[in-house]
């Protein structure tokens, strides 16, 4: 699988040194990779700087990436590697704050006719995120890996398999047991909450 030209010239740019060569193919995929960090890690702060961490582990190893992957799915192959090694690192740390809150200064109004749902359907909404985002949380870390990456991130079964470095059977095998085993959970908790 080749590079498009462009990209296979800022690589080998980059890879000769050029500061302006690696910060345009970092932003084509720095977005993603913040995202895909956030998911993880659930802490703005601690995605920065895995974020941080593995833009300059992109930059020191840049001579060996090799041309038969696409760039930016090796880059977040490293942010989900640096993800998880900071995991570990601290998996003793409490975390108290959820990238999942709600921030009203956040919302936008735009002159547009209103489809937006109902006050009642926009609670059931929000409840129904919230235990599903409980229930992801309580999978382990394989199957929030896959369900993140492909349901979360929309990365293809392509692009995961070459981030986790697996074969895409294992992907679609890893992803089918983590839906089914979080969708369980999910009936198990409105079933619960139905008594």
């Amino acid at each position: 699988m080749g590079l498009p030209l462009d990209e296979a010239q800022l690589i080998e740019k980059a890879k000769a040194g050029d500061p302006a060569a690696f910060e345009l193919l970092i932003a084509g995929c720095k977005t993603k990779a913040y995202n895909t960090a956030l998911r993880y890690l659930r802490d703005e702060q601690d995605a920065l700087d895995v974020l941080q961490e593995s833009l300059i582990k992109v930059y020191r190893h840049l001579g060996q990436f090799k041309s038969d992957s696409k760039f930016d799915t090796w880059v977040y192959r490293i942010v989900v590697n640096t993800c998880n090694d900071f995991l570990r690192k601290n998996q003793n740390r409490k975390t108290t704050d959820s990238i999942y809150r709600v921030r009203d200064e956040e919302e936008t109004t735009f002159d547009i006719p209103d489809r937006s749902p109902t006050p009642a359907e926009a609670l059931d909404s929000k409840e129904s995120m919230r235990l599903i985002l409980e229930c992801l949380e309580k999978l382990d870390k394989d199957q929030k890996e896959v369900i993140v990456l492909r349901d979360i991130q929309g990365f293809s079964y392509e692009e995961i398999s070459e981030i986790l470095q697996c074969s895409i059977g294992t992907v679609k095998s890893r992803i089918n047991r983590a839906r089914h085993k979080l969708r369980d959970m999910i009936l198990e908790q409105n079933k619960e909450l139905l008594v």
